[in-house]
Parts: C-alpha cells; structure tokens; sequence
C-alpha cells in the first residue's frame, strides 16, 4: 500500500495493558487513531506523520503495516482525549481501586487474585489480575485486602 504527502491516514495501536489478564482482550478498545497528515515517505514501506503533542513520545516514522487510509471525515474519526498512550503505542489504563479479592488453588500453588476497577473511557471495567503481579507493576505495597476462599480448581 502507498500513500501520498498530505494524504490522511489512520494509525494502529495496540490495545494491551501490560498486565496479566484472565480471558481479557480488550475487544472494543479502538484499533486505530487519527486521521494524521503524511508529511514525508520514507523509503518504499515507511511514512513520516504529522503527530500531535500527545505523542510526542512516540517516534513519528511507521512502518506501512502500521498504518491505513483514512476514508472517513474527521469528526467521524477516534478522538485522542481522555486516551493514553505510552512510548510503543500501548494503551495505559491506570488501576482506580481494588473492589474485591480471593484465593485460587492450583494443585498445590495458591494464588491470590485481586479484582480492579479501571479508569477507562468506555465505562467501567473491571479484571481479575494476579496480586503479585499487580503491586510490582503499579508499586502498590498497601495493606493485604481480605481473601475469601474460594475451592479447589478440579482439572
């Protein structure tokens, strides 16, 4: 696929939290973002954009594969706010609470779960994640919530 300078383009994002998910894929999370002007082709396969100061993380050369034509008006297009992206172009979500937690047991291993609510455009949402894994990534070294109990995983 070639584009032009000037032409309008959509970008793709990819919708991953970086965080251990239980079944959770984030479907309705939009795939691309835009319309961005070309300002330059780079090559046969990379596009220079016109990116805005959100993104101004984010290096403004992609790859064709990263990028689709633009055949909507503007006003149609996904808007940037309240959307937040980090330096690869991953959605951030950022954990509001913990509203629940319990215990799973594999075998001989217990894990303990804990139950988040997202600040998400879409509304809320909320996902199981590991603790463990959950403190290291967001440095939450609060108090332990209560477990409930819940029975052994039968294989």
């Amino acid at each position: 696929m070639e584009f032009q300078v000037k032409d309008k383009v959509m970008l793709k994002v990819l919708p991953w939290k970086g965080v251990v998910h239980f079944g959770k894929w984030g479907k309705l999370n939009p795939r691309y973002v835009g319309p961005f002007k070309v300002l330059e082709e780079i090559g046969k396969v990379a596009y220079k954009l016109e990116l805005p100061e959100e993104l101004s993380r984010v290096h403004n050369t992609f790859h064709v594969s990263n990028l689709k034509k633009c055949h909507a008006d503007e006003p149609l297009a996904v808007s940037l706010d309240g959307l937040h992206f980090d330096d690869k172009l991953h959605f951030v979500e950022e954990p509001v609470e913990i509203i629940d937690s319990e215990v799973k047991w594999l075998k001989q291993s217990r894990i303990p779960l804990v139950k988040v609510r997202w600040n998400s455009k879409r509304g809320p949402e909320f996902t199981w994640e590991r603790e463990d894994h959950f403190r290291k990534k967001y440095h939450i070294s609060s108090q332990r919530p209560q477990y409930r109990q819940v029975s052994r995983l039968k294989p």
